[in-house]
Order: C-alpha cells, then structure tokens, then sequence
C-alpha cells in the first residue's frame, strides 16, 4: 500500500524532480537514484510501477524541450549503430529480470538496488582518480550487446540500465550531446520493452497509477530543468552530488533489506 503523506511527498518529489534533471541533461545514469530513494518509503515493487511511467514521461518531454529551448537538438544526434546494439541486447535483458523478479521477494531487490547503487558511486570515484581508465575502442556490435544486455537487466529490476551501457558509451569516445542522445533514444525502447511484463507482473496498479499521477509535473520540471542545465552546470558538480545521493541510499536500502 502507498501511504500518500507528507513522508511520500518529501521524498518522492524531490527524487523525481533530481531524476528529472539526470535523465533530461546528464545522459540518464544517475537518474535510477529517484527510484532507489523512493523504494525507501515504498516497497521497490511499487516504486519501479511508479518510476516507470514518470521516465517514459521525461524521454518524450526531453526531444520536446531542446527544440523549445532552442538548444542543439538531440533528434538525430545519437550514435545509431550503438542504440541499436544497446536495444537489441536489452531484450533478453529485460526477459532475465522478469524471471528473477517473479522469483524473489522486495528483500532482494533492496539489496540489489542498493548494491547498484554503490558499485556506480565506486565506479565513478574510481574513474575520477584515476584508478580505472575506460579506453576508447573501436565499435563492437558484440560489446554493444553486451551491454544492452546487462543494462535492459538492471533496467528492469530497478531503472538502474544508465551505468552499465554508459561504460560501453563512454568506451565509444561520443561527444556530451551524442551521448546523451544515444542514452534517450535506447532506453526510450527499453521502457516500451518493459511496459507489457510490469503489467503481467503486477507492478502497475491503480495505486501506482495514481502516484505517477501525482507526481509527473515534478518529472517534467526536472527534465525542464535537465534540458537548460545540460550547457550551463558543470557536470562534475551535478555528479557529486547524485554520488552523495547513491551511497546513502544505497546503504539505507541494504541496512533494510538485511534487518
């Protein structure tokens, strides 16, 4: 059940107005931590019923808002061959998820949302140090598979396909704007691919429906706010603070899921 109290709309309309912004100006990876923060203060079940909707949302309003913005459009600024490897590979991806999650309980998914959310925050510490280097390659259609594949997994178990598929992306040398691109148009497929099983499995309902609702005109400020953002604010102040975001969620989620 989700209690609609001062409790749900401190936490959800912030979370969704930051995931907003992640998935409308910064490439989407960091936007899972609305549904991680959200699956605080509902179970993660709902909270992917919930989250899903609002970024289908978002994926729309972005192509919509760089033209009103009269910012380099991104509609046909993506890497094609890339997105299509990525949606290809998302398929069985997303086939996988589905299977694990009508096997397992929320507890699980706490654990591996939360462990999701520290390995990206690991990552990207990582990466910034100078700890672990991701060189640039030559296009590999099997690597793009791969990462669609991993990335339509984490997608369906917790919207969280940003950071595996962003590795391949970075991999690929894409400027900001084709990176972006390329991220908005593939999980805009992948949502679509997720849309049929969420039903079958229950993760909508009407409650769901409802907060989604109630929630997606903070989606669509966050992807206005995502879309002028992407230009003006340094991308690694935003990350530093999405990384702050991460590993206190991503610890909240796991001392949950083990108590």
């Amino acid at each position: 059940m989700i209690a609609f109290d001062w409790v749900f709309f401190a936490v959800g309309i912030p979370a969704i107005i930051f995931g907003g912004i992640a998935k409308g100006g910064f490439g989407s990876g960091a936007a899972f931590v609305a549904g991680a923060i959200l699956a605080l203060v509902v179970p993660p079940g709902l909270a992917l019923g919930i989250i899903l909707p609002l970024f289908m949302l978002v994926d729309a309003a972005t192509f919509m808002l760089v033209d009103a913005a009269t910012l380099r459009p991104y509609w046909g600024q993506w890497h094609w061959p890339s997105a299509k490897g990525i949606m290809q590979g998302a398929v069985p991806g997303c086939i996988i998820g589905a299977m694990l999650y009508a096997l397992v309980d929320a507890d699980v998914f706490r654990l591996l949302i939360g462990a999701i959310c520290l390995a990206f925050a690991a990552f990207q510490l990582a990466r910034a140090l100078g700890w672990l280097m991701v060189r640039q390659m030559p296009f590999s259609r099997n690597f793009a598979w791969v990462a669609g594949l991993v990335g339509g997994f984490t997608s369906f178990i917790s919207h969280a396909g940003g950071p595996p598929t962003a590795i391949f992306l970075l991999s690929q040398g894409l400027g900001k704007t084709a990176f972006q691109a390329t991220t908005v148009l593939s999980f805009w497929a992948i949502n679509w691919m997720k849309v049929v099983p969420y039903a079958y499995l229950g993760i909508f309902s009407l409650e769901t429906l409802k907060a989604s609702a109630v929630l997606a005109p903070f989606a669509l400020i966050g992807a206005w706010i995502g879309v002028r953002a992407h230009r003006l604010v340094p991308e690694r102040a935003f990350f530093a603070l999405t990384y702050v975001l991460l590993v206190a969620t991503g610890l909240r989620l796991i001392w949950v899921a083990l108590a």
